[in-house]
Formats: structure tokens, sequence, C-alpha cells
């Protein structure tokens, strides 16, 4: 019998998990790394790190599980996007730690770009608005800010990459930078009607082409794995950015389906179909994943801070002693006693893009408890998650008949009760909720031949419990109107005094 392993390289954790031809998972190995918070609003990982501990971990589920190189068919790779790496072609050493999707040090740059009307070109061109989440000006302060990395790019000794990249270069030994598509289209560099890079943009934010990956489909046998790493060379037969990834281990490849992925932040992606469009709801346009030559493509709306919330409670507060504890917590209320958190604490993504706006908590009183808090926290992710979900019934003009819901705190009964409640539509919990590994599993599997279409992994798929709104109209629109008032509080609060 053989497995694939999908490597899910997350913005917390690096995580191993052996699937079977079934679908279900048969190992799992997952190990956190360090966050790095040098200056508010900076987040940096140690891109070493990265790869050391995706590497510990696949080996580990492997010698767990009594298996060998042998044992598996392909290897999928899963993971953080945007989060932005440079690194000398020669060594292999990175010039500057990993700049995190979070990070907000390039909120003035990308003022600047706005302010120069650059906004609609980058729109058309990318289906991203100009914002610090995606890699261009990431890469662009790297250059500026490493003394003689600009001068090194421009000789071509420097490579660029997302962690796809990173990961696929360490396990090859150098042998391959590519990247794949999906992936490609959050850097704010690749024009998603011709899916290659953009001249123009390229020329914009200053990254010279020679820095950058070739970018290669989601689904194909890149190459395989050093033997050194594993004892025996493995197919690498897959890669998708984490929450296309998991729109594809949700099966939603159908026009109109949608899911929300609950981890470090949250994300929900529906798919458009073949033909990318505009939002005009500051949704963005990206890329989804496809087994054939025609791109498919999906709305995207990113909330910056969802489970990060919980750990923040948990690391920050000292609320809760473990992140489990906060369902059983929430639920000894029986509701947040009129408190509202609002966890901005890495800006506000869709619908609002306001990299400004900070977190904070309303509706204090002498006899609110550490309860309410724990509660506010959920339904704030929640109500995030309803701003996005409404924006993307506008753009599309699709009545959702259900969200599709993944991802660890996908595992939390009240907050998904509560979601379904807040945005009236079902929420539909598969039996398998690592979705986002299950994905980059499908891809592979489906490039190597361990799964023979996507008909065959379309009957996998199986719902585990449906969630239905059973809060009134009303309370649905006073709560709504309520978070709304909170959001206003927070917006644009770093730009005060």
């Amino acid at each position: 019998m053989t497995f694939i392993l999908a490597l899910d390289q997350g913005t917390t954790s690096s995580r191993a998990i052996l699937f079977d031809r079934t679908g279900l998972i048969c190992g799992v190995s997952q190990r956190e790394f360090t966050q790095h918070y040098p200056n508010p609003g900076w987040v940096e990982h140690d891109a070493d790190e990265i790869w050391t501990s995706q590497l510990a971990v696949a080996r580990d589920v492997l010698e767990k599980n009594q298996l060998t190189a042998h044992d598996i068919a392909a290897i999928g790779i899963t993971n953080q996007r945007e989060t932005t790496l440079v690194w000398d072609r020669t060594t292999g050493k990175c010039l500057y730690r990993a700049i995190v999707w979070q990070d907000r040090r390039t909120s003035d740059a990308c003022d600047v770009l706005r302010a120069d009307g650059h906004a609609e070109q980058v729109q058309q061109k990318t289906g991203l608005v100009i914002d610090p989440y995606f890699c261009a000006t990431k890469i662009g302060w790297i250059l500026d800010n490493v003394p003689g990395a600009r001068e090194r790019a421009g000789r071509g000794e420097l490579a660029f990459g997302t962690v796809d990249s990173w990961l696929l270069w360490n396990l090859t030994k150098g042998n391959l930078h590519v990247t794949d598509v999906t992936n490609a289209s959050r850097t704010m560099l690749l024009n998603v009607h011709t899916g290659d890079w953009d001249d123009e943009l390229l020329s914009l934010f200053g990254v010279p082409r020679s820095m950058l990956p070739r970018v290669v489909p989601s689904s194909e046998i890149y190459g395989q794995t050093h033997p050194d790493w594993f004892g025996a060379p493995i197919k690498l037969g897959g890669a998708a950015g984490d929450q296309q990834s998991a729109l594809f281990g949700q099966n939603c490849t159908r026009h109109g389906m949608a899911k929300n992925t609950y981890g470090t932040g949250c994300f929900m992606l529906m798919n458009i179909g073949h033909e990318p469009k505009a939002s005009q709801c500051n949704l963005l346009t990206t890329i989804a994943c496809s087994t054939t030559d025609v791109r498919q493509y999906a709305f995207e709306g990113s909330v910056f801070i969802a489970g990060a919330a919980v750990q923040w409670l948990r690391d920050g507060l000292g609320v809760i002693e473990s992140s489990s504890e906060i369902e059983p917590l929430a639920a000894s209320v029986p509701d947040s006693d009129g408190v509202y958190m609002v966890p901005a604490f890495a800006g506000l993504g869709a619908p609002h893009w306001d990299a400004r706006a900070r977190g904070i908590i309303v509706g204090l009183t002498r006899g609110t408890t550490r309860a309410h808090i724990a509660r506010a926290a959920l339904e704030g992710i929640a109500f995030q998650v309803a701003d996005v979900l409404d924006a993307m019934k506008r753009d599309s003009g699709v009545a959702m008949a259900e969200l599709r819901v993944d991802g660890g705190a996908s595992a939390n009964d009240l907050l998904m009760q509560f979601q379904a409640d807040i945005t009236r539509v079902p929420v539909v919990r598969p039996e398998v909720i690592e979705t986002t590994a299950l994905g980059a599993a499908y891809l592979a599997g489906l490039s190597t031949g361990y799964w023979s279409s996507a008909e065959e992994i379309a009957r996998v798929w199986k719902a585990s419990r449906i969630f239905e709104p059973k809060m009134s109209s009303d309370e649905v629109e006073h709560r709504r109107a309520r978070w709304t008032d909170a959001l206003g509080r927070a917006r644009n609060w770093d730009s005060v005094g």
C-alpha cells in the first residue's frame, strides 16, 4: 500500500500528513516554529527554521508509521501564501528573514502607489488591491534595506520565492526554482489574464525578472526530492497556496461553490469559473487550482486574524491555557453580554482593506468576565467572515446554498453554529477538516495517477455535520449593526494622533 505525503507549511507550524486512497488521514506530525515581531506591525520567520521544521516532520511521520520513501507515491505541498523570501542562488541562504503575509511594514509604500494612481492598473492586471499583504512591496523592501541586495539582484545572483518555491528549492538541493500558478497569483507581479509575470508590474515595483521562479501548474510532476532527505527520491507532484488548495480539497470545482478556512486567519474563496472578474466590493480575484490547461478563477476575501485571536487570548492575556479551552469557556455564558472584539491586530482585510486599523474590545462593564471576552473573540471571527460573505454574494450575484468550512477552528461547534446564524447560510463541515493538506494530496495524486480523475476524488469528499441557521432575523440584524459600530471604532486607528 502506498500513500500521498502532504507537506502543509503554515504560518505558525509545519505539518506532514499521510493520506490513503480514500482520502483519510493515516499519520500526522507537526512542529510549531518561532514568530518574530521586531517592530510593531512587523512579522517575520526564520527561513531556515521553515525548511528544517518541514523536513523534520516529514521524516518523523514516515518513521512513526514505519514507512520509507518507497511507500510514498508523491509529495504535495501547500503553504502560507504571500510570505516573501529572497536568497542567494549560490549558497541557498536567505538575505533576510522571511517577511510574513501579516507584515504591514510597507503600508507607506502602498499609500504612495495608490496616491500616484496605480491602483486601477494593479487590480486590472492582478485581480488584487495594492496592500502590504502581497509580495511585491516586500521584495522591494528587502532589496532596498539589505546592503548591496539591489545590485546583486540586478546581476542575477538572487532568487525570490514564496514558501512553495523555498521548499521545492531545498527538497531538490537547488535544482528547482519554480512556483505554482496559485502562489504566483498572490505576488502582485503576475498577470492573471496571461498566467505569466508582467513586465509593467515588474518595472513598477522594481523587481528584476531574473529573480523570479518559473510558473508551473498546480498539478504536475515537477521533479523529485534529493535522495539525501528520505533515503531515496520521491516524486514532487503538486503545489498550491493554502487557500486555493483548501478550495480544491473541498471539491468546490463548480461555479458558485464556496469554502471558508479557519486558520491563523480566515479565507473565503468562491469558484467563479474560467474567466477572471473584477470585484466591485474589494474582494480579490485569484487563480484557483485546475487539473486541466484551462485556468479556473475564484473570488477571495481574506480575514487576517482569526485563530490568531485565540492564540492571543492564550499567550498574550493568559485568559486560557490551551486553545481547546476557548469553546467550553465561551459556552459557559449565554452570549457576549454586549462585548464585541474586533481582532484587527494586523489591520483589516477584505472587504475593508484598512492597514491602519487596530484591534479593540468594546462594551466592557464591571460584570464582564473572561468568558464574555472568549465568546466575543469567537464571534469576532464569525462577524468578519459574514462581512466577506455579503461582499461575495453582491459581486457574484450567486445566492449561496451552503458554506463549506475547514481548518482547525471549524471543529468548534459554538463558532460554526454562530457562523450559520449570523450569515443565514447552512455551514457544512466535512469528515476531513484538514482540507488544505488534502487538496495538496489530491493535486499530487492526480499528477502521478494515484487517483485517476477529479471525479474519483469528488466521491471521496463527505460531509460530517451541517449547522443550520437558528437565530431570528431581528437578532441577526441587531448583532450585525452593533458589530459595524465596533468596526468603525477600530478603523484607521494607527494614524490617530
